[in-house]
């Protein structure tokens, strides 16, 4: 897949494929169960003090729908940062919530400049370099920074949760939790969570053996902010000097476009199957660029099917940029690119297990 289609395709926090974050090019995003043991250790610097009695039992999915319900209903206004080895981004955000309606407005403070929008499931981001603009709809559990990729209550199968001290971002006092994977097909992720709201004001994703492969936060928090919905919406519908793209996004199925995945990879569900169909040009014949997008409630994985092009696609191979793992394959006349905020066997396992209909 060339880069620039891949861009076009994702966006999400955790959400969020993660070059894509770290440019903020597109930044945007049941019953419970008793809190597990970990063997995971507090962050150094963090309080180990006793969790407050009066939450003790919180299961995580009361820790992640507290988290997502702050990230969709605050206004707040902060800056972003997110770091990934030596590559580091910042975006300015502002969010409001009217009781139905969300809006936010992220501007890139590091790298080009870059504007995006977003209401509800639309967005559009301008570039105003290039003066051009991109507008289109995104499905989406939440805004950004949205922790839940989906409203699933089977994630505590596959994930546990524990209060792992306390902690000041921003300026504010926070509750660090550990969500801790059952398996090693997925991260896990140490979540700052400011105590009175429970909006996400820190989050790392740890590997398999607890290191930090990528963290987010906030350096600076307005929360309960005056945020000017009217103000966001005159400023979204403000196009004028700008080429505005409208890239079409045609819902559809794998089986449908002729794809199954063989066997399912344990926690992953689809969530969706979108194509974008890409005019013929001189240099290039159109295609119909399929992603099938996979999660478990936390991580998301997508697949993205196209016809193989000699002049685009290079040797079958695997990538890692922070806690973005970017398996290449080809599969008869076509090519495949799954990316994922996995492990790379869980990426291997998909790559593997996708296969044309007979």
């Amino acid at each position: 897949m060339r880069p620039m289609q891949i861009t076009l395709f994702t966006g999400s926090w955790l959400r969020r494929v993660r070059d894509a974050a770290l440019a903020l090019a597109a930044v945007a995003g049941a019953c419970s169960v008793g809190v597990a043991q970990t063997a995971v250790s507090p962050a150094p610097g963090l309080s180990s003090g006793p969790v407050e009695t009066a939450q003790p039992d919180r299961g995580i999915n009361e820790w992640l729908l507290r988290m997502h319900e702050a990230s969709r209903r605050r206004a707040y206004i902060g800056t972003f940062v997110v770091s990934s080895g030596s590559s580091m981004a910042s975006a300015k955000i502002w969010h409001i919530c009217d009781g139905q309606n969300q809006m936010e407005r992220v501007e890139s403070l590091s790298g080009p400049p870059r504007s995006t929008f977003r209401r509800d499931d639309q967005v559009i981001t301008f570039l105003p370099e290039s003066k051009h603009a991109v507008a289109e709809r995104r499905e989406s559990l939440g805004l950004f920074p949205n922790l839940l990729q989906s409203a699933d209550s089977s994630i505590a199968q596959f994930y546990s949760a524990r209060q792992a001290g306390h902690d000041r971002v921003a300026g504010f006092d926070a509750d660090v939790v550990v969500l801790q994977p059952k398996d090693k097909l997925r991260y896990g992720y140490r979540v700052w969570s400011e105590k009175r709201t429970g909006l996400v004001v820190k989050l790392q994703t740890l590997d398999v053996d607890g290191r930090v492969l990528e963290q987010s936060a906030f350096s600076e928090l307005q929360l309960d902010a005056p945020v000017n919905m009217t103000k966001l919406n005159q400023m979204m519908s403000n196009t004028e000097g700008y080429k505005v793209d409208r890239p079409e996004m045609i819902k559809t199925t794998a089986a449908v476009e002729g794809w199954v995945l063989k066997a399912p990879v344990a926690g992953f569900k689809a969530m969706s199957c979108f194509k974008r169909p890409v005019a013929a040009t001189e240099t290039a014949a159109a295609d119909n660029t399929m992603q099938w997008i996979f999660s478990d409630g936390l991580a998301s994985v997508s697949l993205f099917v196209e016809l193989f092009d000699r002049r685009h696609h290079g040797q079958e191979g695997q990538m890692v940029i922070g806690a973005t793992q970017t398996i290449t394959r080809r599969i008869g006349d076509w090519w495949l690119t799954v990316v994922g905020e996995a492990p790379a066997q869980t990426l291997a396992a998909f790559a593997q297990g996708l296969e044309r209909k007979k």
